[in-house]
């Protein structure tokens, strides 16, 4: 006899635990099968929360090393008058696993609040004798379980390997055991730059690394706009941080307490590193396995679970949110945010509740590098290539008394519009506090703004903020203080 529930989640992440708490808010009896041992996902275990934490590490460290331009005084300084600061990792890692152990309680406290079952064990569907699609736990509390709304699929992603790159988690490793190492390395390579590989280059190279960066396409973090890309290299650069981009790791062989890399660069010539570390951050895949999704019929792609814009998969009864999803066009963002988004309107559904689908070129993208980059909407590229006529307007953050008084002068904001009717398509920036900036940002592009809105609403000084009013004038080539 199967235990039933209206609504079923697989996965506790911030798409699975954020759909249960919704659907338990609008009156349904709702269970979550979850397997590890606590809450929260890759996000909040091995993912944003643990790497964020680091990167809090990383900056402090940075603000003590330029105690003496702050007035302040620690002991003995180095030849560049800056203090002689090094970094505790293992108290590093102490407080960061404190900051996810209550993060995870957290979690535990809203599960208890709002009456939801947290049954731990692995989860698999299954259908028999053509009848519904029930979950069976085959670990843990091994029971049937089934829904009599919905099953909502929120398995999330894992950290995706390269061909012909073996990864052994103990010198070629990929962020999960990044994010633990109780260590400094001397040297260390990374392959990707993505978020996750230059979050990892700013931490590793403030806590004294030598750390160099391989990327296949182009230019650095491709996502972002090209104007974004180039003054990041250029800032890692004067960090002392290697970038080679357009090049292939194209061997890695773990030989003693290191890993002899080869990397074939961007003009074909070809470049042997030795690093105590390689970290393969070339960006993750679907966590599928195990599930049993074809087995009942559900549809996927490279992987990924097919939905439609309301997040229903193929098979009546089943939903699927967050990272392991593909709506079938361009890439489908990854982001703690966006499962988090896709969970509460696939509760509100699942619950009667009239809702709307996600407009994704509206989804804010945040990464916590030195410096940091915010973006939201379309780059310049991508606006003219769906055939805007583009106007652009950039300003430094340099400009600003608030920058300097932070000495944080570094970057820029850049306005993406079009000019008929003066609408902000892409808001782009790098620089100290770009991912708390750019939430104005994303809600000028939900409210449809024009520049000249963003012109005319006041910001305060002094404040890193004015760099938005100040970009909006650019546009209008009216910038104040350029």
């Amino acid at each position: 006899m199967a235990n039933e529930y209206d609504l079923i989640v697989i996965g506790a992440g911030t798409g699975g635990y954020v759909a249960a708490i919704r659907a338990a808010q609008l009156g349904l009896r709702t269970a979550v099968v979850e397997k590890q041992k606590a809450l929260g996902g890759t996000c909040l275990l091995w993912g944003c929360i643990p790497t964020k934490a680091l990167l809090e590490h990383a900056h402090a460290l940075k603000v003590v090393q330029h105690a003496k331009d702050w007035g302040v005084t620690l002991g003995p300084s180095t030849s560049s008058g800056h203090a002689t600061a090094s970094i505790d990792i293992g108290q590093v890692h102490t407080r960061k696993d404190r900051i996810v152990t209550g993060l995870t309680k957290g979690i535990e406290f809203l599960f208890k609040k709002n009456k939801i079952d947290w049954i731990k064990g692995t989860a698999r569907l299954i259908r028999k004798n053509g009848g519904p699609v029930e979950i069976d736990v085959f670990e843990g509390e091994k029971q049937t379980l089934r829904a009599r709304k919905e099953i909502i699929v929120a398995t999330g992603s894992a950290p995706r390997g390269v061909p012909g790159i073996e990864i052994d988690r103990a010198r070629i490793i990929t962020s999960d055991e990044a994010i633990h190492l109780h260590e400094v390395p001397k040297t260390i390579v990374i392959m990707g730059s993505g978020a996750v590989g230059v979050e990892f280059a700013s931490i590793f190279a403030r806590f004294g690394s030598d750390v160099t960066v391989v990327e296949l396409l182009p230019r650095l973090v491709p996502v972002e706009d090209a104007a974004v890309s180039a003054e990041l290299e250029k800032s890692f650069r004067k960090q002392g941080i290697t970038s080679h981009t357009g090049a292939k790791v194209t061997a890695a062989t773990v030989n003693g307490d290191g890993v002899d890399v080869t990397v074939q660069l961007a003009d074909g010539q070809t470049k042997g590193l030795r690093a105590d570390y390689l970290l393969v951050a070339t960006g993750r895949g679907p966590v599928t396995t195990g599930l049993n999704a074809e087995g009942v019929g559900l549809e996927l792609e490279k992987g990924y679970v097919r939905v439609d814009a309301m997040y229903k998969t193929n098979v009546p009864g089943i939903s699927a949110i967050g990272d392991v999803i593909t709506l079938g066009g361009p890439g489908h963002p990854q982001l703690a945010h966006v499962s988090s988004a896709e969970g509460i309107i696939a509760a509100d559904r699942i619950a009667g509740r009239d809702t709307r689908p996600l407009n994704y070129d509206h989804v804010p993208g945040c990464t916590y590098c030195d410096p940091e980059i915010g973006s939201v909407g379309l780059t310049e590229q991508e606006a003219r290539e769906r055939g805007y006529d583009v106007q652009v307007g950039t300003f430094p953050f340099g400009v600003l008394s608030r920058a300097k008084m932070a000495g944080e002068t570094d970057g820029f904001v850049k306005i993406v519009a079009e000019k008929k009717y003066d609408e902000v398509l892409g808001v782009h920036m790098i620089g100290a506090r770009a991912t708390e900036l750019v939430a104005e940002a994303t809600l000028a592009l939900r409210l449809e703004s024009t520049v000249e809105e963003l012109m005319r609403t006041i910001h305060a000084h002094p404040t890193m903020a004015e760099a938005i009013g100040e970009a909006a004038h650019a546009v209008h080539g009216e910038a104040i203080h350029l």
